[in-house]
């Protein structure tokens, strides 16, 4: 029996998550087609156990507010999974062709590398607000780690001639090389450093 494959092209045997705290959230099980249709949304953490490509080509379709602006709302934000899906089986073979590696296996490696530890929380006591270092649940250092992955690119493409999957692309590459150019990795360093300054 033949190995399967994500987009039929690309195999996850051999690759791992070196964080143990982001390994069972994480899901390298390959699809061919990685579309549920949200068909698990009603149980708790059923993200953990969607493929972890499917969970960026849904923060594609939605890649949330910057700010509490949604100022790059269009375009590829349309919440349509064909303009999404094909976007991101570009953005794998950009990766693939820059890093001549497994595009999965540089997307896993990059997550974890842009996924914030710490982040701060706003507390209010005796009419005083101030901030307070919190430690980041898994699942949401995943979500966040998306998220600044999508945004950055949708930044760096908007009123360009860049396509968005090169943006994204070079996103994956930067965190993956844990470089600060990419948007993730800078807003990690960013959040960590305000927790430390919190405590």
């Amino acid at each position: 029996m033949s190995e399967l494959k994500a987009f039929n092209k690309w195999g996850t045997e051999g690759i791992s998550i070196a964080d143990p705290g982001l390994r069972d959230y994480i899901t390298l099980a390959p699809r061919i087609v990685p579309k549920t249709g949200a068909r698990y949304a009603g149980n708790r953490f059923y993200k953990s156990r969607v493929f972890i490509v499917e969970r960026l080509i849904n923060k594609i379709m939605i890649p949330g507010h910057k700010g509490k602006k949604h100022n790059k709302s269009s375009g590829h934000c349309t919440g349509k999974a064909s303009t999404a899906y094909k976007l991101m089986f570009e953005t794998l073979q950009l990766v693939e062709k820059r890093t001549s590696e497994n595009p999965i296996k540089v997307l896993a490696k990059a997550i974890e590398n842009a996924a914030p530890r710490e982040e701060i929380v706003t507390i209010e006591y005796g009419g005083a607000r101030y901030p307070k270092a919190v430690e980041c649940a898994p699942q949401r250092r995943v979500d966040l780690a998306l998220r600044y992955f999508v945004q950055g690119a949708y930044q760096k493409s908007f009123g360009t001639k860049r396509k968005a999957a090169e943006t994204l692309a070079e996103e994956i590459v930067f965190a993956y090389q844990s470089s600060p150019s990419s948007n993730a990795i800078s807003k990690k360093n960013e959040i960590e450093r305000q927790a430390d300054a919190s405590r």
